[in-house]
């Protein structure tokens, strides 16, 4: 049975164009599903529909409450509850600084615990305790905090690293796990960090996945980077630390280890501790190991060692505690996976041309797991671990599915200048007539060590692309992962190499094609994808008639000085600028180096609490651009970060990306 949902159309009525394409209005309007909970006995689930008001960029929500087994479901009247958890206690919900329970389904409340303000919750197997986080402040940067007597000074003073991250600046302030029992007040709840000046959750990023109960409710693992300043900036070691409620010792149980350890996870029957894990310390695109440890011998292993792809996406536990399913990239998509925990074996157990995402349930020996694919937003599907057979569960948006006519996809095999296979994504516009010839589009991934897959996103949409008419070349370059760990490394310190040669090589063999025009040729790309435009831009002999970078790296000196998790640019780059030898990252593969051959339009696009790639890089391109006589266009988001977040920037940010292409292409 597949659920059908309707909601009203709340933005405008120019949703649909006559074609029954898709529009950024429709993008930005679609329906939006996430799990919220699922029952201890994973027989049921509860989920949320959300949709977007493009006049109030607000999210207006409803609840449903599935059941797994007849795939029924129904509206649960949350009010303004959010839910936190649902365990053996019954199922645990927030409004405002109160937790309230309900032990019949959600049809009625009791309080349970009232908070302070607080961010992440999760309550203990046990019911009676409960942990959260929140901001503390054990440092005094800001001008009104070092002197009493200037509350209005905005000076902030810094005399180490880790002054800002992402979009937010280090004001003296760290988010801290504490835990309390629910009959004390929320002020002698005790700090597991207490005057420690780390993060947990960590930053930026970091929830209630960062911190977890043990099954037996006397101890909680927490997810840190015990690092400050310059060294906090330069290491990606995070480990995972275990805190005794009884004695107050903190354990490090991850210490041999000195790269990331993240996502750990209990097994069912409390016998296991699994975690992703990458080895090298300031390689945050190391392979993603799939760690095991023995709680009662403490030893631990890679279920991983001899399989040559990374556990990057969502990692389950069976129910009996034997078997370990994750989601990956592979191939060009995300695929369903499981790993054995006697035999270490790996086995594919989906294969198509979707991408499997969250793993959220098991129930009557069926997975259940949500799903994308370039032409659809996420939904629940079950999925037969044996056969791999996948139905569908829900239907968040098939009312406005049967109005938009999809484009259709297809993996095509490359051969690159060294004589490798590359995959390399076309994505044809609706109504596609190999007769015709169609302007072309060489998508250019971010990353670099990010997956390109079946993905579905409100900015980089290819199904939107493709309805405004346009062919999408969208190759799997060196660095990506689901092609091999050797291929994914390749990227490290050889920027503007061989990926490069990969793009060049994708962009000629599509001129190939007789559908494809050759004349009328864009490349477009965020962050390591804008770099690629910027660099493109100066080496492509005129393979291209018009580009569009959005937070790309333009000069790596600068970047290098501006930029917050050095670690990243350190082993990317190779280094500093100032090493001897200087790294090629800063000659041969700086983009600002080859200015002086651009000779095209760009469109340069730029966030301007953007801190992974600040706001003067976008700045330096187009001015350089502008100097150069080129043909040119700034777009500037002032409260954007590295992404576009905001509904109506977001619109802003479609309408001009297909403006300039049909003006310059």
């Amino acid at each position: 049975m597949k659920i059908k949902h309707t909601f009203l159309a709340i933005a405008a009525p120019f949703l649909m164009n006559a074609q029954n394409l898709m529009t950024p209005e429709t993008l930005w309007t679609l329906n939006k599903m996430s799990v919220s909970a699922v029952s201890p006995d994973q027989s049921s689930l509860i989920y949320k529909v959300g949709k977007v008001d493009l006049k109030t960029e607000k999210t207006n929500s409803k609840s449903y409450f599935l059941n797994l087994k007849t795939s029924a479901a129904e509206n649960l009247d949350l009010g303004k509850k959010s839910i936190v958890q649902w365990d053996k206690n019954g199922i645990y919900a927030q409004e405002g600084e109160m937790i309230y329970l309900s032990k019949d389904g959600g049809k009625t409340w009791t309080d349970f615990y009232k908070f302070g303000e607080v961010d992440n919750i999760r309550i203990s197997p046990d019911g009676k305790k409960v942990a959260f986080s929140k901001n503390v402040h054990l440092e005094n940067i800001l001008g009104k905090d070092l002197y009493k007597d200037t509350p209005k000074s905005t000076a902030q003073v810094y005399t180490d690293l880790d002054i800002r991250h992402w979009d937010t600046w280090n004001e003296g302030s760290f988010d801290h796990v504490f835990v309390a029992n629910i009959s004390e007040d929320f002020s002698k709840a005790t700090d597991l960090l207490k005057n420690e000046k780390f993060y947990s959750p960590q930053k930026p990023f970091g929830g209630t996945e960062d911190f977890i109960w043990s099954p037996d409710s006397m101890s909680i693992i927490y997810v840190c980077k015990k690092k400050t300043g310059a060294e906090y900036a330069l290491s990606t070691n995070t480990d995972l630390y275990s805190y005794d409620l009884k004695s107050g010792k903190t354990t490090n149980l991850t210490e041999d280890n000195k790269g990331y350890d993240v996502n750990p996870k209990f097994s069912p029957n409390g016998q296991f501790l699994t975690w992703q894990s990458m080895e090298r310390d300031g390689y945050e695109a190391d392979k993603n190991r799939l760690m095991v440890m023995n709680l009662k011998t403490m030893q631990k292993t890679d279920l991983t060692k001899n399989w040559d792809e990374s556990v990057a996406g969502s990692i389950f536990w069976s129910s009996d505690s034997k078997t370990i399913y994750f989601s990956t990239a592979f191939h060009g998509t995300s695929q369903l996976f499981s790993a054995d925990l006697k035999s270490s074996k790996i086995t594919q157990i989906t294969n198509g041309d979707f991408d499997v995402n969250d793993i959220i349930a098991q129930n009557q020996n069926q997975l259940f797991v949500t799903r994308t694919d370039f032409n659809h937003n996420a939904d629940l599907f079950s999925v037969d671990p044996k056969s791999g057979k996948m139905s569908q569960i829900t239907e968040v948006n098939k009312d406005n599915y049967a109005k938009i006519t999809p484009s259709k996809s297809e993996l095509k095999m490359v051969k690159t200048t060294d004589g490798k296979e590359m995959g390399v994504w076309f994505i044809y516009p609706p109504n596609f007539d190999p007769a015709k010839k169609y302007p072309t589009l060489l998508y250019c991934q971010g990353g670099p060590q990010s997956a390109l897959t079946q993905f579905f996103s409100t900015r980089w949409n290819f199904a939107l692309m493709a309805a405004n008419g346009y062919i999408i070349v969208a190759p799997n370059r060196r660095g990506m992962p689901g092609w091999g760990t050797k291929w994914n490394e390749a990227i490290s310190k050889d920027w503007g190499g061989q990926p490069m040669k990969d793009y060049l090589s994708a962009a000629d063999f599509a001129k190939t094609l007789p559908y494809v025009d050759g004349d009328r040729m864009g490349a477009v790309g965020a962050s390591y994808g804008g770099y690629s435009v910027y660099m493109l831009a100066g080496i492509h002999q005129n393979r291209f008639k018009t580009f569009i970078a959005h937070d790309g790296l333009y000069d790596m000196k600068s970047w290098y000085g501006t930029t917050e998790e050095l670690w990243f640019a350190n082993w990317d780059l190779g280094g500093a600028p100032w090493d001897k030898p200087t790294p090629k990252s800063y000659t041969e593969y700086n983009p600002s180096n080859y200015v002086q051959n651009w000779n095209k339009p760009i469109m340069i696009v730029q966030g301007g609490i953007d801190f992974r790639v600040p706001y003067e890089q976008g700045q330096e391109a187009f001015q350089s651009a502008k100097l150069r006589g080129l043909k040119t266009k700034f777009l500037y988001f002032p409260n954007e970060n590295h992404w576009v977040l905001h509904p109506q920037n977001g619109l802003v940010w479609q309408r001009e990306f297909f403006s300039w292409l049909k003006e310059t292409l």
